[in-house]
């Protein structure tokens, strides 16, 4: 009997395109729903009761919830094709540390900067800067923060690419001119018919943010 997997989604959610990323990279076909945060359906509601969020994954009827635990879950279930983290358990812990880092500190910290004016988006902006630079420090030469190949870090950050437009206009900040080897980076990911048929278009999450934003009366 064939698998079942369905993904309640969210076209412009970095964290559903993660788990849209890893699908794609490992051949999964699925189904996905795609979900009005505004209006939450009741298979949302049911799948993930503690959080209500989306991406919540359901596989042969069972939910899986947290976009990076539902990669880790693709990556053991559907382990005959390659991997997405690193089978050296140094490697794998080292993954997963900058994986983490990525959760605690871009999204929150972006967030601030939509959502807030005066003095804590100046703050926002200048904890967003810092943690570019120590990612485009930890990327160095490498091609992909896996090294050679696109791996678990890599999946975990580039739906932010969507937001580059985002930060620089808000942050007014060049990406290309302050973090060139991200942006590098950000492009060679785009070239994996993986992703880019799964980020959202730079412009297209600006106009998204905007909309946030008016909700909020921020200008």
């Amino acid at each position: 009997m064939a698998d079942e997997v369905v993904l309640l989604d969210l076209k412009a959610s970095p964290f559903a395109a993660r788990v849209r990323i890893a699908l794609e990279e490992k051949g999964i076909t699925y189904e996905s729903k795609v979900e009005d945060l505004s209006n939450k359906s009741s298979t949302l509601l049911k799948m993930n009761p503690v959080h209500k969020q989306i991406p919540v994954l359901i596989h042969n009827g069972r939910p899986i919830c947290e976009s990076m635990i539902i990669v880790q879950y693709i990556d053991e279930v559907w382990s005959q094709k390659s991997s997405l983290l690193p089978s050296d358990p140094y490697r794998r812990a080292h993954a997963r540390f900058w994986a983490d880092y990525i959760d605690k500190k871009i999204y929150p910290i972006g967030r601030n900067l939509w959502s807030s004016e005066g003095e804590v988006k100046e703050s926002s902006k200048k904890d967003l800067v810092e943690c570019f630079k120590v990612l485009e420090e930890e990327l160095g030469e490498k091609p992909y923060f896996g090294d050679e190949s696109f791996g678990y870090i890599d999946l975990a950050l580039i739906p932010f690419y969507s937001f580059f437009y985002t930060f620089e206009i808000l942050g007014e900040l060049s990406m290309v001119a302050e973090f060139p080897k991200l942006v590098g980076w950000g492009e060679r990911c785009l070239q994996k018919e993986s992703v880019s048929k799964s980020l959202s278009g730079q412009k297209e999450v600006y106009e998204v943010i905007l909309q946030i934003k008016q909700k909020l009366g921020i200008q």
